[in-house]
């Protein structure tokens, strides 16, 4: 049995990690709970964004120095998954997920908020977007839900991934081998890495059937998409960080989630609707929700709702910037606040233009 709890807190940077310190010293999170940390930093999301390290390496030096472990340990123990870009109203923060055993779950004939957590193996460059990565993003799924006792693929509501990406070096490295990565192009890496990714989380769901998709299918089969995997690559790792939330009748925490899909950027309905299920309306969303997660693309067939959109031809502006600053504000304009988790490049994550959302609520 478990009880879970949700903790947003503030950050005035990315190195800001006094909130976590100060919950901690007061005795309202202990450390040894912490099982997961999501963020968002204000760098731009993009291959050079090192902020997303910047914030992790200051997370587990502080956490390590209460748990009595190496910082590197600490990222053995703790999912921690750093998201760049706060374009718009986007505030920085982070959300830390905490998990302690409990004699009670959840009331009888109910479900409550439960997390897990797994990792895969290092990857290769040319693992990177293929095949691999799928099949080990999928087991890795299945590990996570067996951590928190979620026990059906209808009970998870989102499944976080944090994936590495190509640099020149690591292109260099696979060639001198005699292997040819998925894509010469290190942005474009983040793409195959996320769209691989998000596929190892329909895999493990059941929402592409049970074979297992090939090399060819990342990018290309765009019938594929998971509604509740949102992927986010970054320089930071080699592995695949993956976190799992869900229902369980394991649970006894005070706390629910409930997800839906965003037809495209602006779908602010979909939103509500992941509401509605948790009994929330506009008037207490303020009051009852934690925080909401979501996936945002520009779409990629230039229009939204019929209408022109100029995001994927800027080029002073990455698309995925411009999608997170849109998204962001609808989002927003719902939870009352910019403090909410959207992540931008959403391949193979809902529909084409849209993303997964999720919302976690107190009961």
């Amino acid at each position: 049995m478990y009880s879970v709890d949700v903790v947003r807190i503030p950050c005035h940077g990315p190195g800001d990690t006094a909130g976590l310190a100060d919950l901690i010293a007061s005795g309202r999170i202990a450390a040894a709970d912490i099982v997961a940390v999501m963020g968002k930093t204000e760098g731009n999301g993009c291959v050079n964004d090192y902020t997303r390290e910047y914030a992790t390496a200051a997370l587990a030096a502080m956490l390590g120095r209460h748990l009595d472990l190496e910082p590197a340990d600490v990222g053995r123990r703790i999912a921690f998954v750093m998201s760049g870009g706060t374009e718009g109203v986007l505030s920085p923060h982070i959300t830390v997920f905490t998990r302690r055993r409990s004699a009670q779950g959840a009331p009888a004939g109910q479900k409550r908020l439960s997390i897990g957590i797994a990792f895969t193996r290092d990857f290769l460059p040319e693992e990177m977007g293929r095949r691999a990565q799928i099949e080990e993003t999928a087991a890795a799924v299945r590990q996570a839900m067996a951590d928190g006792g979620i026990a059906a693929a209808g009970d998870v509501h989102f499944v976080q991934v944090k994936c590495p990406l190509l640099t020149q070096a690591k292109i260099e490295a696979a060639r001198a081998r005699g292997q040819e990565p998925a894509t010469a192009d290190t942005y474009e890496s983040m793409g195959y890495s996320r769209g691989a990714s998000a596929l190892g989380v329909a895999l493990a769901l059941g929402e592409i059937g049970e074979a297992l998709p090939g090399d060819a299918a990342v990018l290309r089969d765009w019938g594929l998409s998971s509604a509740v995997a949102s992927t986010s690559a970054g320089i930071e790792i080699e592995h695949n960080v993956v976190i799992v939330m869900g229902m369980s009748a394991q649970a006894g925490s005070p706390l629910v989630i409930a997800h839906d899909v965003m037809a495209d950027a602006i779908d602010a309905a979909a939103v509500r609707r992941a509401m509605a299920v948790l009994g929330i309306t506009d008037a207490d969303a303020a009051s009852r929700i934690v925080n909401v997660f979501a996936k945002a693309e520009a779409s990629p067939d230039g229009k939204v709702r019929g209408m022109r959109h100029t995001m994927l031809g800027d080029s002073d502006i990455n698309a995925t910037r411009h999608a997170r600053a849109a998204a962001g504000a609808v989002i927003a304009s719902v939870a009352g606040h910019g403090m909410v988790y959207v992540s931008g490049g959403a391949e193979h994550q809902g529909p084409a233009g849209g993303g997964p959302v999720a919302v976690i609520a107190r009961c």
